[in-house]
């Protein structure tokens, strides 16, 4: 086993009673400033960034008229750079008719059934990849401010109590890999410290652009333990913690990361 690797799971398993506390704020790093510069430039260079190409995709989408309603989104929301400006920094966000917190993802598959009548886009299919890389990039450099009251504490607390809970065959918590021995390296790569700052991103592991449910159901396999459906509310209370947790930082989305 790789000397480095051996290291982070051995510190991660020992655990001993005195488990890192949440990382403060003055402390808090993005996964862009523990990347190579090569993978920075390529972030910071819409020409060069291939989540931009996502981006370009969305743009289209914006104004396409679907649905029985033959509603695009631009025609409830007009220009994107306008109206959509700081709304993928607010979210999750709590929704009241569902009575709990919902991500970009499926706000943008509500309005298609509600407001185009039109199916819902797929977890993962480049349509729904690519019109949250759109609203998202409208955000891109605005600080995370993700509203939290009475109706959303408790999936807040549900989220976190996901991230530090030991799960899987591994007996892991995501909180012993990104508070505790955040900036080691695993197979290679720098741990991050898991702020959710830039999705849906694109993983040069993957070759392709990724939601935030996708990588939290790599990591979950990572520890083998079994991964929950996409959509799940799990996955969204998870988010929510995620994104209050990177709460002042900014947005890069779409970023690259290794």
């Amino acid at each position: 086993m790789i000397p480095r690797l051996a290291a982070v799971i051995a510190a991660a398993l020992l655990g001993s009673a005195a488990i890192a506390a949440e990382i403060p704020s003055s402390e808090r790093k993005s996964g862009y400033d523990l990347m190579g510069r090569e993978t920075r430039a390529m972030q910071e260079d819409d020409t060069a960034n291939p989540g931009m190409l996502w981006v370009l995709d969305g743009e289209a989408l914006w104004s396409r008229k679907a649905g029985a309603a033959d509603k695009s989104c631009a025609d409830c929301h007009g220009d994107a750079q306008a109206g959509m400006k700081g709304v993928a920094a607010r979210y999750p966000a709590f929704d009241a008719a569902r009575k709990r917190p919902i991500d970009l993802g499926q706000r943008i598959n509500i309005c298609r059934t509600e407001r185009q009548n039109a199916t819902p886009l797929p977890y993962e299919g480049k349509e729904l990849l690519a019109l949250s890389a759109y609203v998202g990039r409208q955000s891109r450099g605005l600080p995370i401010d993700v509203p939290i009251d009475e109706r959303s504490k408790p999936f807040l607390e549900s989220g976190r109590a996901l991230f530090t809970a030991r799960q899987g065959q591994l007996n892991l918590s995501c909180a012993e890999c990104h508070d505790d021995n955040w900036g080691q390296k695993l197979a290679g790569a720098p741990v991050p410290q898991g702020h959710a700052t830039g999705y849906p991103l694109y993983r040069l592991e993957w070759q392709t652009l990724g939601s935030l449910q996708r990588r939290l159901r790599n990591c979950i396999v990572g520890m083998r333990a079994e991964p929950y459906p996409f959509g799940a509310p799990e996955y969204v209370d998870l988010e929510l913690y995620l994104m209050w947790r990177a709460r002042g930082m900014k947005l890069e989305t779409p970023a690259v990361r290794p």
